[in-house]
């Protein structure tokens, strides 16, 4: 199977659901619901990535829930309880013009206007305003958010130099 670095999570198993083997899913996608449309969906099982097939699947209360092809009774869910659920990263769309994945963003460094740099991305939050990026300083273990809101304050993304530019103080 491909490097890890070639998927993307997109959520977690977090329990069992009923007695037919279908699983409670905590899902990472916006909506919830889309991790039930992409195929194939992997799943780590000891630093492996292996392909599953969801047989069917929807919204329950604030989580999803879903059947996998071939897991047919509750104790064949148990081993897989806590395992990551992801997606290659080619099957994702292109993002439009100014708008990027959060995985795109993670490990970017970022700088503000005067060429300081402000650490790298380490992950980001999502606030319902906007979203943050929380980036760590290395060395002096500074953690910083910043919200990322494009013009304003994040001035441009540039994933090929793997950088970030934001109108941001040293001292905020």
């Amino acid at each position: 199977m491909a490097a890890s670095e070639e998927f993307i999570p997109v959520g977690k198993i977090s329990g069992a659901f009923g007695i037919k083997g279908w699983v409670k899913v905590f899902s990472f996608t916006d909506p919830r619901t889309n991790i039930l449309e992409y195929s194939p969906l992997f799943l780590s099982r000891q630093g492996e990535w292996i392909e599953i097939k969801v047989a069917g699947g929807h919204l329950q209360g604030k989580g999803v829930v879903m059947g996998i092809a071939n897991v047919t009774d509750r104790d064949q869910v148990q081993p897989l309880i806590g395992s990551e659920l992801a997606i290659k990263k080619e099957q994702l769309e292109p993002a439009e013009e100014d708008e990027f994945y959060w995985s795109d963003l993670q490990g970017l460094t970022v700088m503000n206007l005067d060429d300081e740099t402000l650490g790298q991305v380490d992950h980001l939050l999502e606030t319902g305003a906007n979203d943050v990026l929380v980036v760590k300083a290395k060395g002096d273990n500074t953690e910083r958010l910043i919200p990322f809101v494009m013009e304003d304050i994040v001035k441009a993304v540039d994933l090929d130099k793997q950088l970030i530019q934001v109108d941001w103080s040293k001292d905020y």
